[in-house]
């Protein structure tokens, strides 16, 4: 208690340079939880997207199945198994046929995907419903980046090619019946929805589908022969990866701003010693030990990082609620870049990245304020009382 009294007396005798360390270091609490913070929730939103939108609680596979391999869609379709059959009917999975495609707009070629889905689904959030539009054409539901890279709006009727499971190629006229705005790229960026039945019958494969998805409230992980479930770790592997790569870049400007407060703490720890020669001479001479002065100017650095927190809580807190309650808009563009993103992000703050935060700047400052404060263990109390440090 009694180095926590002098080292906080001593603090606040120092004035202006203990104020400025200790705004600095409030300045670096609040940057790394709102920028931490921005990464978790884009994370946090991200995954919400792709689970709603696209792989729900995970998928199922036909075993020839590649996503990044469009040659593998043509051998990628089997008859649908009993048991995912059964979970159709329960509305616990939705099955999606997949095969290429390409559109015609305005006597433009351009290349697709045709992914056949159920009108009645409700297991992702595609607007299948749509496809139950009577229309003397065929009724298709496309995303926002579609509708923009094909120049389509809704209502417009377009030439649609595909070839069949036998490889015959035929075309037919569809109608865009709903376009819809997703913030997940890989849902409507070259990809066309139409009717599962329909795509059937268009590619001359009765009954059969290339990939299931499982709904969010579904625990179904069964093995089923010739198909290859893919758990929602995998299918986000990437995002996740991504998100990871996000935070390695950050820290490197993190270190950057932490090593500019621990210089100058680590020099104001230094001046400090320098310039109190014969109050340190005269503490030894009191009787304290020299681990004792030790120990007053180490929790004296540390406690920049203490009175930092309650600096940074008086200005910090205030403006990361206002940032979790606004969020931060995203520059225009920034959602065709092939990832999800959405147009606002809003930070997550978790007490797990509050708390690893105070603690990591915490025991860096108080290692940056030992290594000077060392130096008082060689010191002569004879010399200290006269001013010299040998």
């Amino acid at each position: 208690m009694l180095a926590i009294k002098l080292a906080y007396r001593n603090l606040i005798g120092a004035g202006l340079r203990t104020w400025l360390n200790v705004f600095v270091l409030s300045f670096t609490y609040i940057l790394i939880i709102w920028q931490y913070g921005v990464i978790d929730g884009w994370n946090y939103q991200a995954k919400f997207d792709m689970q709603a939108w696209e792989f729900g609680n995970g998928q199922y596979w036909q075993r020839n199945y590649d996503p990044y391999d469009y040659f593998s869609f043509e051998e990628s379709h089997a008859a649908i198994p009993e048991l995912l059959q059964k979970a159709t009917s329960e509305g616990i999975v939705t099955p999606i046929l997949i095969s290429q495609g390409t559109i015609y707009p305005d006597g433009r070629l351009q290349s697709m995907i045709l992914r056949g889905i159920s009108p009645n689904q409700k297991v992702i959030a595609i607007p299948s419903a749509e496809l139950n539009t009577k229309s003397e054409e065929i009724p298709v539901v496309i995303g926002r980046r579609m509708a923009n890279s094909c120049k389509l709006k809704q209502g417009d009727i377009t030439t649609i090619r595909w070839r069949d499971a036998n490889g015959t190629f035929d075309a037919k006229e569809v109608k865009v019946v709903k376009i819809f705005n997703c913030d997940v790229p890989s849902v409507d960026a070259g990809q066309m929805y139409i009717s599962l039945e329909k795509l059937q019958e268009m590619m001359q494969t009765p009954g059969e589908a290339t990939m299931f998805v499982v709904g969010e409230n579904s625990a179904m992980k069964d093995s089923i022969s010739g198909w290859k479930y893919k758990s929602i770790d995998f299918l986000m592997k990437d995002m996740t990866e991504l998100i990871k790569m996000k935070k390695v870049g950050g820290s490197i400007f993190y270190f950057i701003l932490l090593l500019l407060a621990m210089l100058a703490i680590f020099d104001t720890q230094v001046l400090s010693i320098f310039r109190r020669q014969k109050e340190i001479g005269t503490y030894i001479a009191m009787g304290m030990t020299r681990k004792q002065v030790v120990g007053l100017f180490t929790v004296e650095g540390a406690m920049h990082a203490i009175l930092a927190v309650i600096v940074g809580a008086v200005y910090g807190v205030p403006f990361l609620l206002w940032q979790m309650k606004i969020g931060m808009t995203m520059p225009a563009g920034s959602d065709d870049m092939g990832i999800p993103i959405a147009k606002t992000i809003f930070p997550v703050y978790g007490a797990g990245l509050v708390i690893s935060t105070i603690l990591l700047v915490l025991i860096i400052t108080t290692i940056v304020s030992y290594m000077p404060a060392h130096k008082i263990s060689k010191m002569n109390p004879t010399d200290a009382i006269k001013g010299k440090i040998q």
